[in-house]
């Protein structure tokens, strides 16, 4: 970005990943920046998710990068030209924060920790000559307004008062965990502005199905290991993915039902439900699993058998019994099958403010190439409050930094073009 002479004003609204890297980078090309956020601290939800350990990228090949990101894998795709994951390591590295690739290819700070980047980041920040405004809450335009950066409405600690600039940067987030900042307040008001906006939705998030009184109060909690997952497509394709997930009272969550939380929502919302296939013995051949559960077990109960021939006991004996009918653990044939493909029903995702993240949102079509609003000129939006998704991984993150980027340079164009 060329560094500009003049200092124009721009207001950034947000102040997670996506604004806080538009601001950086506004900063350092002379412009005068100021970020608004409504919560008490900044980068409260960035804090939040690096406490199960800071997931900053990935570092797989960028073919299998960018079509993380599905239908948008297109636009994300220029936003990671200029900041992909290599970059985004360099970045971090600037500030004195190590990284690490983890067996799992994902790439992490070396002390697994969000909070020492974030206060080098805004020390940085506050070098640059950015200001920070907390408690100021983003009211979004009066009926009356114009809509744009000249007429923003904020209440705060001292009462409601406007703040005008020459551009703003939207970075408001989706309707995640609303309690740390992202509850979607801004949908009507972009909305009545005539902004395209697809409807939010709960995304990398668990699913709820119907457990038995039994296996509720037996099994929440459980942690369901050396298992793969499948959602037939429509064709009946079925690929299987390993990993892990956790059983919870109202359903199923964890990373691996993330990682197909996409497909199981849109076949939620086309037919009602979808069900899911559970392969309880992924490292075994489904004839060795035949071979092995035909063999006589003389006067040991079934239940003895599956566990000390198949491993098959505590949470998978009991996903077992709460999935197939009594007649299947009479035809072992049957049975076999179904340790290799134990369909599940479920019938509906979590609530948005238990998710981590949303798809929906401000449609690309409604913005230009430098993501500003084409009927708000001068406003511009990042983050997840534009309607893109992808799975947990590092993924996430990685386009929020290079959106907040690529808003900063629509920013930069717009201002040069007066």
């Amino acid at each position: 970005m060329s560094v500009v002479r003049t200092s124009p004003s721009v207001a950034v609204i947000g102040a997670g990943p996506a604004g806080l890297m538009a601001a950086e980078m506004l900063a350092e090309a002379g412009f005068s920046v100021d970020v608004f956020d409504a919560m008490p601290s900044v980068g409260r939800k960035f804090l939040m998710a690096g406490k199960g350990g800071m997931n900053l990228t990935h570092s797989e090949p960028r073919a299998p990068f960018v079509s993380r990101y599905g239908a948008r894998a297109g636009v994300i795709g220029h936003w990671l030209d200029d900041f992909g994951p290599d970059a985004l390591r360099a970045w971090v590295h600037s500030l004195g924060i190590e990284t690490f690739v983890g067996s799992s290819g994902r790439v992490f700070p070396r002390d697994m920790k969000a909070a020492p980047l974030l206060r080098a980041w805004l020390a940085r920040l506050r070098a640059n000559g950015v200001r920070l405004h907390v408690r100021h809450r983003w009211l979004g335009w009066q009926a009356s307004d114009a809509p744009g950066p000249a007429c923003l409405r904020f209440a705060a600690p001292a009462g409601e008062h406007r703040v005008s600039a020459d551009a703003v940067v939207l970075a408001l987030g989706g309707g995640s965990w609303p309690r740390l900042g992202s509850d979607a307040a801004w949908v009507p008001w972009l909305a009545a502005r005539g902004v395209g906006i697809t409807p939010l939705q709960s995304s990398n998030c668990g699913f709820e199905t119907d457990w038995s009184a039994h296996f509720r109060a037996r099994f929440p909690g459980e942690p369901v290991k050396a298992v793969a997952m499948a959602l037939p497509d429509d064709n009946g394709s079925i690929e299987f993915r390993q990993g892990e997930f956790v059983v919870s009272e109202a359903g199923i969550e964890g990373s691996l039902v993330y990682a197909l939380s996409a497909r199981i929502r849109e076949r939620i919302n086309a037919a009602g439900e979808a069900t899911i296939l559970l392969d309880l013995l992924p490292g075994w051949t489904p004839e060795r699993v035949t071979t092995v559960l035909m063999h006589p077990r003389g006067a040991r109960s079934l239940s003895s058998h599956l566990q000390s021939r198949l491993g098959i006991t505590g949470v998978k004996a009991g996903l077992l019994r709460e999935c197939l009918p009594k007649a299947y653990f009479t035809d072992l044939a049957q049975l076999a099958h179904s340790l290799k493909a134990l369909p599940l029903r479920l019938l509906r995702p979590r609530p948005m403010a238990e998710t981590i993240s949303t798809a929906g949102g401000v449609t690309i079509e409604s913005l230009d190439e430098g993501l500003m609003v084409t009927n708000l000129p001068g406003v511009f939006c990042a983050g997840e409050m534009l309607d893109w998704e992808a799975p947990t991984g590092g993924y996430l993150l990685t386009a929020c930094f290079a959106s907040g980027r690529a808003a900063a340079r629509g920013v930069a164009a717009h201002l040069a073009r007066g």
